[in-house]
């Protein structure tokens, strides 16, 4: 199995707008002879994306090409698992089954001249709308990277909890070794 912008009238997780597409294809590998092979057969393959908190978003099944594309709902590491069902038609042996995955993230962008367009902007109006989404995405790097500090912070505090029992423990284990060997006298 293999992380925007808001206005006031659509609060939404700063995360919300992100895009995670992919597109794959899969094809047969000889690895004795080094070569691709074409595809004689109907490989099935199954995408499966879950989120940070292992909630499923997307679950389908494709042939041996295809896309996908989710929207990230929140901060964190994100699933990816394509699975192959080649259970029809086992593989020769000796020939992998190669998967070509193309992975591609992007944040949602605003088309200004359509926007001032359609709202009936004026110049001056757009720019202030421009720098108010410029200091919003601002804000979400900010928010993101405490967001990032604060893991680390408590990782770093984990280990330092450990760095200190260990040795207490490992001590006590000795002079309970020692007493017991010399009781045994």
């Amino acid at each position: 199995m293999a992380r925007m912008t808001r206005t006031r009238r659509q609060m939404m997780h700063p995360y919300a707008q992100i895009i995670l597409t992919g597109n794959y294809r899969t094809r047969l590998f000889d690895g004795q002879r080094d070569e691709y092979l074409p595809l004689s057969q109907n490989i099935t393959l199954s995408v499966q994306v879950k989120d940070p908190n292992d909630k499923l978003l997307l679950s389908r099944s494709h042939g041996s090409e295809g896309s996908f594309g989710v929207r990230s709902k929140e901060p964190g590491g994100y699933q990816i698992c394509l699975q192959a069902n080649c259970s029809q038609h086992p593989l020769p042996a000796g020939v992998l089954l190669a998967v070509h995955l193309d992975l591609r993230a992007a944040q949602r962008t605003n088309h200004y001249a359509e926007i001032a367009a359609r709202e009936k902007l004026t110049d001056m109006q757009l720019r202030v709308r421009q720098l108010i989404e410029l200091f919003l995405q601002i804000q979400q790097e900010q928010d993101y990277q405490r967001l990032r500090e604060r893991d680390f912070r408590e990782v770093t505090q984990n280990t330092d909890k450990w760095i200190f029992w260990w040795p207490v423990a490992s001590s006590l284990y000795v002079v309970f070794i020692i007493i017991w060997h010399t009781k045994s006298w």
